[in-house]
């Protein structure tokens, strides 16, 4: 397993690493699965995928719900099904629910969601406000506060709805189970000043790829800018860009803002003193270090 936090240098890691140990790359990255969502989400190119064979990418449309036991069932699928063809399965990705739901069994419920409640959650929060509705969240249930941020007001409306339909704290509806497999985790990092050049590269990078034509497209093809997919970092603000609410430059300054601020949630999920987590900076001999921390153990 290969995590580390977005524009690190994983997908490029990972492609070496499993040429080195036959293996076969299953994504958790949340926002790899949606289908043409390529430039925003910094989605293995289809050479790379040439390269290895790759899971969980392209398999949905933006308007379909992905949820957290949706993932985890397709990826127990996809790593059981390369397990039975004698090769070593790499799970791979920044999303830290998605990664910790597999590495540590979480016992995730299938709470079908309640369109009734939820929607008078979601008009609730046009009226008071995100921060003040996270505030709500906060007093029912620190724990699953800490772990959202206040802007995200689709997770924030999914914990109270959870919350209010089955009367326990939406923190402990994930609770450990007994994991199906023996994970071995290698972290990819880079000193934050170095990680923060990279990030805002690789953004300038998106944008000359076509980075608002990309979501234009999506928009175009009748995607509610409203769905879930959509409120992804890169994606969220193109949209804002497009609807008149700020100049590209302003949409630009946001996705850099806000990819920072996502990478200092992502160490909370993977810090940087986790004894399950062996972390090799990256650089020409990373790979070789990986593989060497493997093998000695495989």
């Amino acid at each position: 397993m290969l995590v580390g936090p977005t524009a690190v240098g994983k997908t490029e890691t990972a492609i070496q690493l499993a040429e080195r140990l036959n293996s076969e790359i299953v994504s958790a990255d949340s926002r790899t699965f949606y289908r043409g969502m390529d430039i925003g989400t910094a989605k293995p190119t289809l050479e790379e995928r040439e390269r290895v064979p790759h899971h969980l990418i392209d398999i949905a449309d933006p308007d379909e719900l992905w949820s957290l036991a949706t993932f985890q069932q397709a990826a127990y699928s996809a790593i059981d099904d390369i397990h039975a063809r004698g090769k070593l399965p790499l799970l791979v990705g920044g999303t830290g629910q998605y990664v910790r739901a597999i590495t540590q069994g979480w016992v995730v419920p299938r709470q079908e969601p309640d369109t009734r409640l939820r929607t008078a959650l979601e008009q609730w929060a046009e009226k008071i406000g995100g921060e003040r509705l996270h505030a709500r969240l906060a007093r029912l249930d620190p724990d699953a506060a800490a772990k959202i941020e206040w802007r995200n007001i689709r997770r924030t409306v999914r914990a109270l709805e959870v919350i209010f339909r089955t009367g326990q704290r939406f923190s402990k509806q994930r609770q450990r189970g007994r994991t199906r497999y023996r994970p071995l985790i290698v972290g990819l990092i880079r000193p934050r000043p170095a990680l923060y050049e990279r990030i805002d590269a690789r953004i300038e990078k998106m944008l000359a790829a076509g980075l608002v034509e990309e979501v234009r497209g999506l928009l175009a093809q009748g995607f509610s800018p409203d769905l879930p997919s959509l409120s992804a970092i890169g994606y969220r603000e193109i949209v804002q860009h497009l609807q008149g609410e700020f100049p590209l430059d302003e949409a630009v300054r946001l996705i850099k803002r806000n990819t920072r601020q996502f990478v200092r949630r992502q160490a909370n999920w993977f810090k940087a003193d986790d004894p399950e987590i062996r972390w090799i900076e990256a650089g020409p001999e990373a790979v070789e270090k990986m593989v060497s921390f493997l093998e000695a153990i495989i």
